[in-house]
């Protein structure tokens, strides 16, 4: 029989096996309470009802174009459910331990959309085994490995390749930045690494999530050693696989300890072919939404004074913020061809020039246009010259702007900037966490130039 358990050891341990009962009173308690909480958080800052079937979409898939100018809603409900997705894993690895037949590494496909309901049900309705599997508690001094090196270095490549084969698939073959890549991979590396590295005997938790943190570590140092990467970007990656390596590492050390005398390597080879599946499919399913960024400043002149230094304006001579010398692009100046709907503006930026026809012309209140050229988003750090990832192709698209004059009480006017984007890297509500600043900054660059000019004349 298994001995009685507190609440907290069935939601967050990693000792024991978890019951059906145990397995369907959680989840579903654990996933009213995640939905009333987010539901009345979205409700109370954006005025907008978030209905239980877009809760129900895939792991970390909110979308982020209901959060926009709200980036400390966005930031805390990404926050907020990194707990809820290691209680998913770790009850789900733990059923299955206990499940009668099932490989706990079958846990794993719950990070996979649609097939997450099979794999649920399955852990659900699957009674559980005769022989109970059981988890050993950490020794205070495990057992001297004498070939411990050779163990470490073995399992953090083994790792690595599972990296390695992902980037490779899904970068290079698919051109996908997607959920497979950002999720599923930090979490299987972390997780077969720690497997092998607790597989013939026990080693403690904290060497194990060394593992996890290495193996992920090491990914990352590879991709800008190898110039498929920059600093930059590797840099707003880390917030997402550095936990997720460290999860991967926890799982695997509790399948270890469960499964020592069973053999997990089809297990394993079928969660490591899986990600490639995964991220073909996204390439197929995944479907970028525009989301629009909007900044303003109030300046202390009329909209008149205001709308010729908002069609074109000189060139910025404050020196840019950090985090542009660092690459990213910056906004230089903005001259205009023509007058009225049919003008083209361009904006220059470090990076390039920005090709915007004008398609609504309302001096001295608003002013529209689309994007029809653009440049690289940022240059990549690294030390290799003319590092280009493809991510920096496209993936980061400004369809559309506006500057909107509204005209205060106080004889001031509120300049508002507004710009219609589309990211193609999944999962979209991570990523536009970053992409949402960044668009913010380069608005209040011109933003503020503008106020300045206008106030100064």
């Amino acid at each position: 029989m298994t001995r009685p358990q507190s609440l907290l050891s069935i939601v967050f341990g990693l000792s024991q096996p978890v019951t059906q009962r145990q397995y369907i009173v959680a989840g579903v308690s654990l996933t009213v309470l995640k939905y009333v909480v987010e539901a009345i958080s979205v409700y109370g800052v954006t005025k907008q009802f978030y209905s239980p079937l877009e809760f129900l979409s895939p792991v970390f898939s909110y979308h982020a174009a209901d959060f926009a100018d709200h980036t400390l809603l966005a930031w805390s409900i990404f926050i907020w459910t990194i707990p809820f997705l290691w209680i998913a894993l770790t009850m789900s690895v733990r059923r299955a331990i206990d499940a009668e037949g099932i490989s706990p590494w079958m846990a794993l496909f719950i990070l996979v959309p649609l097939l997450n309901l099979i794999i649920v049900g399955i852990l659900v309705f699957t009674p559980a085994a005769p022989a109970e599997r059981t988890v050993k508690r950490v020794p205070e001094e495990p057992e001297e490995d004498p070939q411990l090196q050779a163990l470490i270095v073995g399992s953090i490549v083994s790792g690595l390749v599972i990296g390695a084969l992902m980037m490779t698939v899904s970068v290079l073959f698919l051109g996908n930045y997607g959920t497979g890549l950002f999720i599923g991979s930090p979490i299987v590396m972390g997780t077969t690494s720690s497997y092998l590295f607790n597989r013939r005997q026990t080693m403690s938790i904290w060497g194990s999530l060394g593992i996890g943190l290495a193996v992920v570590s090491f990914a990352a140092v590879g991709l800008l050693m190898f110039a498929l990467e920059g600093l930059i970007c590797i840099v707003m990656a880390l917030p997402l696989i550095l936990p997720l390596g460290l999860f991967g590492a926890l799982l695997g050390w509790v399948i270890a300890e469960a499964t020592r005398d069973e053999n997990q390597m089809p297990h394993i080879s079928a969660i490591v072919i899986c990600l490639p599946l995964l991220a073909g499919l996204e390439t197929y399913t995944n479907t970028p939404y525009e989301t629009v960024v909007m900044t303003a400043v109030d300046i202390d002149a009329s909209p008149t004074e205001v709308w010729e230094t908002v069609i074109a304006f000189p060139e910025i001579e404050t020196p840019p913020p950090w985090y542009f010398q660092l690459g990213i692009a910056s906004p230089q100046s903005a001259y205009i061809e023509g007058h009225g709907v049919g003008a083209v503006r361009h904006c220059e930026f470090t990076t390039g020039e920005f090709v915007e026809p004008v398609t609504v012309w309302d001096e001295p209140h608003r002013l529209a246009f689309d994007v029809t050229e653009q440049p690289d988003p940022l240059v990549e750090l690294s030390p290799f010259r003319g590092v280009h990832p493809p991510h920096l192709d496209g993936y980061m698209r400004s369809n559309r702007g506006e500057f909107r004059l509204v005209r205060l009480a106080n004889g001031k006017t509120r300049l508002e900037g507004r710009t219609w984007y589309q990211l193609e890297m999944f999962p979209q509500a991570y990523w536009m966490l970053w992409s949402d600043m960044i668009v913010h900054r380069i608005h209040l660059r011109v933003l503020d130039h503008i106020r300045e000019t206008v106030e100064t004349n």
